[in-house]
């Protein structure tokens, strides 16, 4: 008899999917790119989903985060985020925690339990700790450069950090990290040239935190100041961000070559 899964183990080989089964990915930020990773993750057999953000369904989420639904607005994305996975896989272990990371939050976190740490948080600072502390762990991370004010899906691509081009979050990154001697890092990114917004909203419309997808201002400014320019976003750009991630994750867990 077929297993959900069987699908999948059709191209990865049944060991593969135990591998998935046995492993545990830890998603910080849950927003565009990070719901859309979270998804594939769950449909992928992943056995233990840690989920971290702090940030709540807003109206403005609705055009593009997948958690984002009109009876799920005010609830909390990692707790909306944990109920769609046990839907999708009732076998799967899911722990939330209502907490943006930042360096003043790490140590809630043992790396040392995880399998892999995928990145979806914008803030520099935060994204610059979590690279650190899964260095010192010895865990796999994978890091979402600015996904915000662009339109071209097609232009995602996987490098090295020092390999990216056109991204502010990619160049500020490569500026802090050399800085910390940190030579590696597995990005998606995008060489789209950010566009310029056609217009500001209040800090109040967007509902958000620091654990969107957005990244970076058409200016280059770290999300989590007041005075940001709110970028615009579409339903289709993170996405792609956020299952080009999946994807690099599921394959490397798997040591599967695709």
């Amino acid at each position: 008899m077929h297993d959900q899964f069987f699908r999948t183990g059709v191209l990865l080989g049944q060991e593969n999917i135990k591998k998935l089964s046995e492993a545990r990915v830890a998603v910080f930020g849950v927003g565009g790119v990070g719901g859309y990773t979270v998804e594939a993750l769950a449909r992928s057999g992943i056995g233990t989903l840690d989920l971290i953000d702090n940030d709540k369904v807003s109206l403005t989420n609705l055009n593009r985060q997948i958690h984002a639904l009109h009876s799920t607005l005010d609830c909390y994305k990692v707790d909306v985020a944990r109920d769609r996975v046990l839907d999708i896989n009732p076998g799967a272990r899911v722990h939330v925690y209502k907490t943006f990371y930042l360096p003043e939050t790490r140590d809630q976190f043992d790396f040392s339990r995880y399998d892999y740490v995928v990145d979806a948080i914008d803030t520099v600072t935060g994204k610059i700790s979590l690279v650190e502390q899964a260095r010192e762990a010895g865990v796999r991370i994978i890091s979402s450069m600015g996904a915000g004010n662009k339109l071209d899906p097609t232009a995602f691509e996987l490098a090295d950090i020092y390999s990216t081009s056109v991204c502010p979050l990619a160049r500020v990154m490569r500026r802090e990290l050399k800085k910390r001697g940190i030579d590696h890092l597995k990005v998606v990114y995008s060489k789209e040239k950010p566009m310029t917004p056609m217009w500001d909203w209040p800090e109040s419309a967007s509902g958000s935190g620091p654990g969107t997808e957005a990244g970076f201002s058409s200016a280059g400014r770290e999300t989590g100041s007041r005075k940001r320019t709110l970028p615009g976003s579409t339903a289709f750009v993170p996405a792609v961000a956020g299952l080009i991630i999946a994807g690099e994750v599921v394959k490397d867990l798997a040591a599967a070559v695709l």
